[in-house]
């Protein structure tokens, strides 16, 4: 099998097994509130905004140590561990107590950290400068089946359901763990490509320690230690370079609207009594159309990456378009309350009658310009820093963690208007700034075409 094929498989594979992965936890994710608010017991006391809260914060603080974890045990190892964790969170809901509920939320965090830090460097050794726009699109459209296949169940399984009974809790959190613990282990499937046989381009981004130079005469290896401390530094460095700092601003506001469609979204749809009995139901619904955005996203700017004349702007403003429009038609639908509602639900409504068929296009819409954001920042900072890929995207996920955490936390005491304001004013200066830093590459990029002359 040659290098190329070996690498797109690898790709494949990594996407199947996050898709598995976050078909659980990204639909755990998203009926949590819902579940929490349903359960009977005098024993647990937690709420799913505070535990994504939780999880988001010691993410952000765990990325700063993630790329000496993934130098240290590689990346393979690395997405194993941390997927065990993911598992063990999901399992805690078949019968939660509020220790372990805010436990494994600490766990979690670490491990996110750790996940996908290796995710960023897996992807990057397994792509060239040519590839890495497909490859990001391919990763991103199988890691969203999870949001399609994952809330399929749940919309079959709860649908004209007004309570959530713990039976049902149980049902949904066994099958949820299962389909959690195949995705770790097909990781083991991701097979390592020799640096002799890849390109430059592609050997030259492999995290210190990945490489066979150690076996080679005369070479003497660096210590674990050493590995991880350069892991460290260099993750600083990156993070107060100008062209991160510029894209910081449109990681923070995908970590805004990934609060938004992946926790607070799908609450809010449940707690509208006026779409009536099946309203519980319809937390899936949302989360397969939000799925449904993502996959055709990632599966269209992946490909539309390729045309370099394209380019990555358009498709970013497309998203912020995209989301404008659907914050303005949720704006409209979804009563003001809605985050904060009590398990009964509000019986207010927004500025319209409440119209299920608008609310499931907001979340088409929510997810496709998720889509355009997260493909187009894969796609730069693989291209910016091929050669410092895990601690690159660490930054990444320290940014965009530590504004989700910051939004699930706010989530419990604004009403919707704000939360939706707050992401408009991020949204725009994001896009912005995305601009500003693609145009340095575009500089940069053809400094470098004068200079092969």
């Amino acid at each position: 099998m040659s290098p190329e094929i070996k690498m797109l498989l690898n790709i494949f594979i990594l996407g199947i097994g996050f898709m598995l992965m976050f078909t659980a936890f990204q639909t755990c994710g998203n009926i949590e509130q819902t579940v929490i608010k349903s359960f009977n017991s005098t024993e647990f006391h937690g709420s799913g905004y505070t535990s994504m809260a939780i999880i988001y914060g010691v993410f952000s603080a765990s990325n700063l140590i993630a790329p000496s974890v993934v130098a240290v045990i590689g990346p393979q190892l690395s997405l194993f561990f941390s997927g065990l964790v993911y598992s063990g969170y999901i399992a805690m809901f078949i019968h939660p107590f509020t220790w372990s509920f805010y436990t494994f939320s600490v766990l979690v965090g670490i491990a996110a950290a750790v996940l996908w830090t290796a995710q960023g460097n897996l992807l990057t050794i397994n792509s060239t400068d040519s590839t890495i726009g497909r490859n990001s699109g391919i990763f991103w459209a199988l890691l969203q089946f999870s949001l399609f296949s994952g809330n399929l169940y749940i919309y079959l399984a709860w649908y004209d359901k007004v309570h959530i009974l713990d039976k049902d809790r149980k049902t949904v959190f066994i099958s949820l763990t299962v389909i959690s613990l195949v995705g770790n282990f097909l990781f083991f499937l991701i097979q390592r490509v020799e640096p002799e046989a890849l390109p430059l381009e592609a050997s030259e981004s492999l995290l210190p320690g990945d490489t066979s130079e150690s076996d080679s005469v005369g070479v003497v290896p660096q210590s674990r230690g050493t590995l991880a401390l350069d892991a460290f530094k260099k993750a600083i460095q990156l993070a107060v370079t100008k062209e991160m700092l510029l894209l910081s601003i449109s990681i923070a506001y995908t970590g805004l609207e990934l609060t938004f469609y992946s926790g607070v979204y799908g609450t809010c749809i449940g707690a509208m009594t006026r779409f009536g009995n099946n309203a519980k139901s319809l937390i899936g619904l949302s989360g397969i159309f939000i799925g449904v955005g993502e996959i055709l996203g990632g599966s269209l700017f992946g490909m539309l990456n390729q045309c370099s004349h394209f380019g990555r702007n358009p498709v970013v403003l497309l998203g912020l378009l995209t989301h404008f429009l659907a914050f303005f038609l949720i704006f409209l639908n979804i009563a003001p309350d809605a985050p904060l509602a009590p398990e009964e639900g509000t019986e207010l409504q927004g500025f319209i009658t409440p119209n299920v068929e608008v609310a499931v296009l907001c979340s088409f819409l929510l997810g496709l310009g998720d889509s355009c954001f997260n493909t187009q920042l894969l796609s730069i900072i693989g291209f910016l820093y091929r050669d410092d890929s895990a601690p690159a995207f660490a930054v990444f996920k320290f940014v965009q963690s530590i504004t989700a955490a910051v939004a699930f936390f706010y989530s419990n005491y604004l009403l919707l208007h704000w939360q939706l304001l707050i992401m408009v004013l991020v949204g725009f200066a994001g896009t912005l700034s995305f601009f500003m830093a693609d145009w340095i590459v575009v500089c940069r990029r053809r400094d470098s075409d004068y200079d092969s002359i």
